[in-house]
């Protein structure tokens, strides 16, 4: 359980670093109101993949969790943007692809050749 929860608040850190790096990027703010508003479609988008995934039953491995986490977060994630009347230009799809599927698989590759190198230590 511990895991489950441990790598669901990394995730829930990675696509707020996300937003965060985005909205400094385009000088929008740094309000806790217009950082909730850019990543709550992101956010509702991870808690879907993350469902549908079933990640709570192996919330570490690459596949499936962090595939659902990254294509929740961001192909769900753009979707509710959309109908949420948000921008989505078509740079910006591909950076959010490439960030989040850095950030939110990127942290699981680095603990599965971490454990590895530890596992193979002793």
């Amino acid at each position: 359980m511990r895991s489950a929860v441990g790598s669901t608040i990394l995730d829930v850190c990675s696509v707020l670093a996300f937003v965060a790096i985005g909205r400094h990027t385009h000088h929008d703010g740094a309000g806790v109101a217009g950082l909730w508003h850019t990543a709550w479609p992101f956010l509702a988008g991870l808690a879907i993949g993350l469902i549908v995934s079933r990640a709570w039953r192996r919330p570490l491995a690459i596949v499936p969790s962090g595939v659902g986490a990254w294509l929740g977060a961001a192909v769900i994630g753009m979707l509710i943007r959309v109908l949420a009347g948000q921008g989505t230009a078509a740079a910006f799809i591909l950076v959010a692809l490439a960030f989040l599927a850095l950030f939110l698989l990127g942290w699981r590759v680095v603990l599965r050749i971490v454990t590895a190198q530890l596992t193979a230590a002793h």
